[in-house]
C-alpha cells in the first residue's frame, strides 16, 4: 500500500463505520427511551389527581400539577414509620453484605486454607438455590429465634448474599498478589491488609454489592409481608400495599403512584452516585 492510497483507505473505513455508529446510537437511544417511559408515566401520574388519571390514564404530561398525593401520603398514619423501617432494614442488609461478603471474598481469593475450593463450590451452589426452596426453613429459624415481627428478623436472611461473595471474590482475584505479599513482608497483619489495602482497591465491587443489596432490601415485599405481623414493623412496600387495599376496594391511583415515586427515589439517587463504580465492578467480575 502506497502513502497516496493510505488517506483514502482511512477515509473509506471511517465512512463505513459512521453508519454503524449511527445505527448503534439510535438503537441504544430507543432502548433507553423505552426503559424511561414507565418512570415518566409514574412521575406524571403522581402529580395528577385520581379523577384525572381515571378519566385519561394515557396522558404523559399532567394538565395541572398537584402535590396533594404526596401530602396525603405523608399524612397517612404510620407512613413515616414504614419509611424508617425500610431505611433500618436496608442499612442492616447493606452493611452486613459489605462486611461479610468482603471478608469471605477476600479469604476465598487471597488466603490459602483447607477446604477453600469446597467452600467456594458451596457458595456457587447456593447461588443457584431459588428463594422459594429456603423460604419455609428460613421462617422456621426466625420464629425459633423469636425474631418474628422484628426488623432484625426481616433483615437477617439477607445479611449476606452468595452473589455478593462471588462478586467480591472475582474482583479480588484481579488484584495482584504482589500487592498483598508486599504488605505482608512489611509486617502488616491480615486485618490491616483487609481494611487499609484490600477494601480501598475493591471499591467498585463494594459499590456493586451496595447497590444490589440495597435494591433487594428496599423493594422486598414477600418476606417482610410474612415476618412483619403488625403495622409497627411494616416496611414501605408492605405499608403501601396495605394502604392501597384499605380503600374499600377502590384504588387510589394518585396515592399509589406517589408511593411508587417515594420508593424509587432512593434507589435512583444511590445508583446515580455509584453508577461509575457499579459498571467497573460488573466489568471486572465478568458478570454478563
Amino acid at each position: 500500500m502506497t502513502t497516496e492510497t493510505l488517506p483514502s483507505t482511512i477515509t473509506s473505513g471511517s465512512a463505513v463505520r459512521a453508519p454503524v455508529r449511527v445505527a448503534l446510537y439510535t438503537a441504544l437511544g430507543a432502548a433507553a427511551l423505552v426503559t424511561v417511559l414507565p418512570f415518566v408515566w409514574v412521575l406524571s401520574g403522581s402529580l395528577r389527581t385520581t379523577a384525572d388519571i381515571q378519566s385519561d390514564p394515557g396522558v404523559w404530561l399532567p394538565s395541572s400539577v398537584t402535590f396533594d398525593n404526596f401530602v396525603r401520603l405523608f399524612s397517612i398514619s404510620g407512613f413515616t414509620g414504614y419509611l424508617v423501617n425500610s431505611i433500618v432494614v436496608a442499612a442492616i442488609v447493606v452493611v452486613g453484605n459489605i462486611i461479610a461478603a468482603s471478608a469471605a471474598g477476600y479469604a476465598l481469593a487471597k488466603l490459602d486454607f483447607p477446604g477453600k475450593k469446597l467452600a467456594f463450590g458451596a457458595v456457587m451452589a447456593s447461588v443457584m438455590v431459588p428463594f422459594a426452596a429456603v423460604f419455609v426453613p428460613q421462617f422456621v429459624v426466625i420464629v425459633n429465634l423469636h425474631l418474628s415481627d422484628t426488623l432484625l428478623g426481616i433483615a437477617l436472611p439477607s445479611l449476606v448474599f452468595p452473589i455478593s461473595i462471588f462478586i467480591i471474590r472475582q474482583y479480588a482475584s484481579v488484584i495482584p498478589d504482589e500487592v498483598i505479599e508486599a504488605a505482608r513482608i512489611d509486617g502488616a497483619g491480615e486485618l490491616h491488609i483487609f481494611f487499609r489495602i484490600f477494601l480501598p482497591l475493591a471499591g467498585p465491587a463494594v459499590a456493586t454489592v451496595t447497590i444490589m443489596s440495597f435494591l433487594y432490601a428496599w423493594n422486598n415485599l414477600i418476606w417482610p409481608l410474612v415476618v412483619a405481623q403488625s403495622s409497627s414493623t411494616y416496611t414501605l412496600p408492605v405499608g403501601l400495599a396495605a394502604t392501597s387495599q384499605a380503600a374499600a376496594h377502590v384504588t387510589d391511583y394518585g396515592l399509589v403512584l406517589a408511593g411508587a415515586v417515594v420508593v424509587m427515589l432512593p434507589v435512583l439517587i444511590l445508583f446515580l452516585f455509584l453508577q461509575r463504580y457499579f459498571v467497573q465492578g460488573i466489568a471486572a467480575t465478568g458478570i454478563r
